[in-house]
């Protein structure tokens, strides 16, 4: 046989650089927003430095480019970091180069914020504003601390109606925990999987049953992408093209759907607060502590790997400021406080 027929690996041309990081992160199972992410700060990274490529580059280079962002783009640390963790990752794991100390970074300040977390009056406010398949996600947030894209990720077989539980897969950091069930949206949830089995069932007419699975279970078990078990239990109302195979599917919901919902329901509340889907879950953690219950089993329900992550929400607690009386509030003064007419000056 002629050996020109014949092709030798060493002449399958390379891939390009982002195809490479995209390949090693879908080896080490990173989820598709990590992937997109990390891609942004690489080519932003590139950019900044006149498309160099990155085995031009090092240690300086890399300082200078998280510097900026602090100094000229005014990033927070949580984001400096993310672009510092996307560059470690394609020198270590996709460059095979060593990246030592960067020095000279001007790093951005981590603020300590407090958590905003609403009265039991605001979040049945917030609750009476919601209707439908938004009312029953905002109630699985707030009823079992759900973050969103746990909540949006949930399937079918992980809802134990049986035990009031639920099982939420693969949460923060790859873990698996159970929470509870909260008993007043458990009716409305099996009425909605009625009507999503229904559509299940058309799609599997259609040919477009299938479900994206996570790492290799659509190998080892080809049929159960079509199982009703596997699917999302919040489908999105329309099939999409699956970014990473091209497969056409129906996906989970798109989080601004609810993130967008809960914020105008706030708002319509007359709630003032900064409110997101992430307060719901802040709220659960501290109406369970202020209730009485222990904090280790807070942070258990929560998922959170140091209770010290759990104990920020002791701050709304009768403990700290909140414990200690202004001296108007004591009477110190020996003369109660003179009611005035504080409008007057609006007036003027």
């Amino acid at each position: 046989m002629d050996s020109r027929l014949i092709s030798s690996p060493s002449s399958a041309p390379k891939p390009k650089l982002l195809d490479q990081v995209r390949q090693a992160i879908r080896t080490r199972h990173y989820s598709y927003r990590t992937e997109k992410a990390y891609i942004h700060w690489i080519k932003r990274f590139i950019f900044f430095h006149d498309k160099r490529h990155p085995t031009e580059m090092g240690e300086a280079e890399i300082g200078r480019f998280l510097s900026s962002l602090a100094t000229d783009r005014h990033v927070s640390a949580s984001t400096q970091n993310q672009a510092l963790n996307a560059l470690l990752f394609l020198y270590h794991e996709v460059l095979d180069k060593e990246v030592g100390y960067v020095n000279g970074v001007v790093r951005a300040k981590r603020p300590h914020r407090l958590p905003v977390v609403l009265t039991r009056q605001e979040v049945r406010s917030i609750l009476d504003q919601l209707q439908g398949l938004e009312w029953i996600m905002a109630m699985l947030l707030y009823g079992a601390g759900l973050r969103l894209m746990e909540c949006l990720r949930l399937r079918v077989k992980d809802m134990d109606f049986g035990y009031r539980q639920i099982l939420v897969r693969d949460g923060k950091g790859g873990k698996d925990r159970v929470t509870m069930l909260p008993g007043p949206v458990i009716e409305p949830l099996q009425a909605h999987l009625v009507r999503v089995k229904a559509l299940h069932e058309r799609d599997l007419i259609d040919g477009c049953g299938d479900v994206e699975l996570p790492d290799a279970l659509a190998r080892k078990y080809p049929r159960a992408p079509y199982e009703w078990g596997w699917k999302f239990v919040f489908p999105s109302y329309r099939r999409s093209v699956d970014p990473r195979t091209g497969a056409i599917r129906r996906h989970h919901l798109y989080e601004n759907y609810l993130i967008r919902g809960v914020k105008q329901a706030a708002r319509a509340a007359g709630i003032t607060k900064h409110v997101s889907c992430h307060t719901l879950r802040h709220s659960f953690a501290t109406h369970l502590l202020a209730g009485g219950y222990d904090i280790r089993t807070v942070q258990e329900l929560l998922g959170h790997s140091d209770v010290s992550t759990t104990m920020v929400y002791t701050h709304v607690l009768n403990k700290g400021g909140r414990g200690v009386k202004s001296p108007l509030d004591s009477g110190g003064t020996g003369q109660p406080p003179v009611a005035r007419d504080v409008t007057a000056e609006y007036r003027a």
